[in-house]
């Protein structure tokens, strides 16, 4: 019986990829291409949208108990 390996894009680059165990940057092509992404995730390119635009320190706020 033979498996069909799934075939995926590149986040990054949308070049077609395979998704299998011997591709190590899975699923990326490449390992260029995940520090791409990594870069991305660590410059706050993605995020998660939200209503609540309150500030996440409380500086502003007076101490209390």
């Amino acid at each position: 019986m033979t498996r069909k390996i799934l075939e995926v894009n590149c986040p990054s680059c949308q070049k077609t990829v395979q998704w299998c165990v011997e591709n190590e940057w899975r699923p990326f092509c490449s390992k260029r291409c995940q520090l791409i992404d990594l870069g991305a995730w660590a410059n706050e390119n993605y995020r998660v949208p939200t209503d609540d635009p309150a500030p996440l320190s409380n500086e502003h706020e007076p101490y209390r108990d």
